[in-house]
């Protein structure tokens, strides 16, 4: 300080602060060595608080008004100075004046993604960002807590540890709201008021209120984001047979109106033709197509083809009308060794199952004469 400060100090007796900065939360009254004259003005506008601290003690707080500074109204400050030099002697103090409005240029936002789970996408990662409000609500909690001796305490100091702190508080709540995450738009006023309540009891130590918080988005990855545009724009095209037959018609229009040299005119009338048959395709409705009729009956299923040892040497195959045929003439009897495929070994005839129909009207043999 100069010669010039010196003597200006001595003749200042209005103390007040106008805040031009908007950004400005704690500001300290420069005075030369601290000096504050016996009988001075202090001004203290609305939105406004004004702290004495001498030796690194809050002394007095004053309220929007103004005081003459007498020791009548400052009994602590007299107190801790006025009885060793007197009540004419300048008090050797700082002043802070504290903005009290409420600060609504904090924005917040998460650098890395929230990581949780949804019932619809299962583990999902999540952004979010927004704003809030701040305000001093105990001014000697602030300075003793994060000003300390700051003759100019700014919004930008205060802002990045406010960030973190909101994000650490984000994902639990996110998590208690149990909402799913397309569902988590209805419940963002309600998600901000819960936060700003907790973010108010935890800053309660520093003197600060958050009255206001504001969750302005909550986005997914892009990659989820693009399927879902994906999915929400095949349930707006509906019927994709008739969109793809329109763009088809819409495709062919476009071809016969782009010039073509010596076939303009003829691409021009058919694509105008193909368009408008496509477009009365569209309007039509869409008959179940018929089913073809059988051109026939299927084929009989193969009959089974026999072999027969007749005369000690095989004879066949036999169909099951050729068989009964032989054993009519004869030829082939009950004892008569058979087979066919799928059978192990050739079995007399009486024994196959299959042919008992056969024998049926065959008489057995005549027992012998006696």
């Amino acid at each position: 300080m100069g010669l010039w400060d010196k003597v200006k100090g001595e003749f200042i007796d209005i103390i007040e602060w106008l805040d031009d900065s908007r950004d400005t939360i704690v500001w300290r009254f420069p005075r030369y060595q601290n000096e504050i004259k016996m009988g001075a003005k202090l001004v203290v506008r609305e939105s406004q608080v004004a702290v004495f601290v001498n030796e690194g003690q809050v002394a007095d707080v004053f309220v929007p008004g103004t005081y003459t500074l007498q020791t009548q109204n400052m009994p602590i400050l007299s107190t801790l100075k006025g009885w060793k030099y007197g009540f004419d002697s300048p008090w050797k103090a700082e002043v802070y004046y504290v903005n009290t409005r409420q600060f609504t240029d904090f924005k917040w936002g998460t650098q890395n993604p929230i990581m949780m789970r949804d019932a619809e996408f299962g583990m999902v990662r999540i952004r979010a960002f927004g704003a809030y409000s701040l305000r001093v609500v105990h001014p000697e909690n602030l300075l003793k807590q994060l000003v300390g001796t700051d003759p100019q305490f700014r919004t930008e100091e205060v802002s990045e540890f406010l960030r973190q702190l909101i994000v650490g508080h984000l994902g639990p709540a996110l998590a208690a709201a149990q909402v799913p995450v397309l569902d988590l738009v209805s419940q963002q006023l309600l998600i901000g008021q819960k936060l700003a309540g907790v973010l108010t009891q935890e800053l309660t130590e520093y003197g600060i209120q958050i009255p206001k918080f504001i969750i302005e988005n909550i986005s997914l990855p892009p990659e989820v984001e693009e399927a879902i545009d994906k999915r929400t724009s095949m349930s707006a095209l509906g019927n994709l047979d008739q969109y793809s037959k329109f763009q088809a018609a819409n495709a062919m229009e476009d071809a016969a109106n782009n010039p073509g040299g010596a076939g303009e005119g003829f691409g021009l009338g058919l694509g105008m033709a193909a368009a408008q048959q496509v477009a009365q395709s569209l309007n039509r409705p869409t008959q179940p197509q018929p089913q073809a009729a059988p051109a026939g009956p299927p084929p009989l299923p193969q009959q089974a083809q026999w072999f027969a040892a007749v005369n000690g040497a095989q004879a066949g195959p036999f169909d099951a009308a050729a068989l009964a045929q032989q054993v009519q003439a004869g030829a082939i009897n009950r004892g008569t060794l058979v087979w066919k495929n799928g059978m192990a070994a050739w079995t007399p005839a009486e024994q196959v199952p299959e042919l008992g129909s056969i024998f049926a009207s065959v008489p057995p043999p005549l027992p012998p004469m006696g």
